[in-house]
């Protein structure tokens, strides 16, 4: 596993050891010891998958403290553009946002830690991303804030989201209660 960190603080990239041979592939996307010596200390405690069609944005979705989570996300089959905007107030790249392209291809997976939201859009259809994440899902810590409304281009005209998404509050409002 080889992890670089973003322009985001605590935001890794990683890129996954795999190996493919006459049976097929093989790609570790988890080891604890690996996490711990680049100082990324998650507690998997819940894991989920979504399958999303061509042109879907999911997002951008975080969980309030203190059940807000660190989140490791991959993608197995399928490619997304994953997103991710810092929402920690006293962080240096307070409101700023990354992209990166995760795939069954590249193999990489994002390593999220608390404060950020994030979302993606998938590039192709049925892809599969998994989620796996430091903390069980409670209903009234889930937040998001609206996929437009930190800048991103997302690179579509008229994307497939959820009644749920396009009701979520822009990031400006979420910024006038953010308790990050």
């Amino acid at each position: 596993m080889i992890f670089e960190e973003s322009k985001l603080k605590g935001v890794f990239i990683i890129s996954n050891f795999n190996a493919v041979d006459d049976r097929g592939l093989f790609v570790k996307t988890f080891n604890k010891n690996a996490f711990n010596g680049a100082n990324m200390d998650i507690e998997i405690r819940e894991s989920y998958f979504s399958i999303s069609n061509k042109n879907v944005i999911r997002g951008m979705h975080f969980q309030l403290p203190p059940d807000d989570h660190e989140k490791l996300v991959f993608v197995p089959l399928g490619k997304i553009i994953d997103v991710v905007v810092d929402l920690r107030k006293n962080s240096p790249t307070f409101q700023q946002y990354i992209n990166v392209e995760l795939s069954a291809e590249n193999k990489k997976s994002i390593f999220i830690p608390k404060g950020f939201a994030h979302g993606f859009k998938s590039m192709e259809d049925n892809t599969m991303t998994v989620y796996n994440v430091a903390t069980e899902y409670n209903p009234t810590a889930d937040a998001g804030i609206h996929y437009d409304s930190f800048g991103f281009d997302w690179q579509i005209d008229n994307p497939i989201v959820s009644k749920r998404d396009l009701e979520l509050q822009s990031l400006n409002e979420f910024c006038l209660i953010n308790p990050f």
